[in-house]
């Protein structure tokens, strides 16, 4: 039975490339974590809209430029496992890489960029300064403080979906978005499959209802996903595909849907006989 190869692949950012959630990070340097993180999980997990706290969030903390300039680098330090790997194989072999976030642009921008995605396919939200705060008389003004966010899809639970249908476009080929949250979830509905992620966090509605779910650290389960096994086969990293393969056969990989897990097993089975 063959699988069906998905040519856009859509990546949700915190939480799925990366180990941390940007929002989280800059709550640590004003000593509100505790506070932001509840807030964050609530959105998250389905149980506030992630409009109602958006904004409340950064006004808790106040940010400079320079603070979430940092971000960048905590997200490169927790790159979530075979990030950079997967990205790189889903490209070698023809798929076309997003990442759609809810998180801060610059960050969002520079660290996917540094994972091989380009810059006009990653969409973030902006991010406003109050150009008098800080050292305003400089030309590189660091200390200039957060004013205000760029409202849109991506500060609403449910928005995620008209941003996926924008990149695409006119575009031809099946699609795929992976995440962890619940606005991951909701914006299943635009892709033709969803795949939860629960690597860093396991959020019980995405487990329940993800058509499929990886729940291993590493991202290499979603290789034969996007590709097909056949087309993994061809991969010329065969260490990722086999590291794949193995997760799967070991539970890391779970469908919620009977008939299509018969159809992925039938497929793999095919390629990698009683490997899954």
């Amino acid at each position: 039975m063959r699988w069906p190869h998905y040519e856009h692949v859509f990546f949700d950012c915190d939480s799925t490339l990366t180990a941390v959630e940007g929002i989280d990070v800059l709550a640590e340097t004003t000593g509100k974590q505790a506070e932001i993180e509840h807030l964050t999980n609530l959105a998250m997990d389905g149980e506030l809209d992630l409009e109602d706290i958006y904004a409340q969030r950064l006004q808790a903390i106040n940010p400079t430029h320079a603070q979430i300039q940092q971000i960048r680098s905590v997200y490169k330090r927790h790159a979530v496992e075979d990030a950079a790997a997967v990205i790189a194989a889903l490209q070698e072999m023809g798929h076309k890489i997003y990442i759609i976030s809810g998180g801060l642009a610059e960050p969002v921008e520079e660290f996917g960029v540094y994972l091989g995605v380009p810059r006009e396919r990653i969409r973030a939200v902006g991010v406003q300064y109050n150009k008098l705060s800080g050292s305003w008389w400089q030309s590189r003004n660091p200390g200039e403080q957060y004013l205000a966010y760029q409202k849109g899809a991506l500060t609403v639970s449910d928005g995620k979906a008209q941003i996926v249908k924008e990149l695409l476009g006119q575009q031809h080929g099946r699609s795929l978005l992976i995440g962890d949250g619940n606005s991951d979830l909701l914006a299943g509905t635009a892709v033709d499959l969803f795949v939860g992620y629960g690597g860093v966090i396991s959020r019980q509605r995405v487990l329940a209802e993800a058509p499929v779910f990886i729940h291993s650290r590493s991202l290499t389960p979603l290789l034969p996903l996007a590709t097909g096994p056949a087309a993994l086969k061809r991969l010329n990293n065969q260490t990722l595909a086999q590291k794949a393969v193995t997760l799967i056969r070991t539970g890391q990989l779970t469908f919620k849907n009977e008939q299509l897990e018969q159809k992925f097993r039938e497929a793999c089975e095919t390629i990698y006989p009683q490997s899954v």
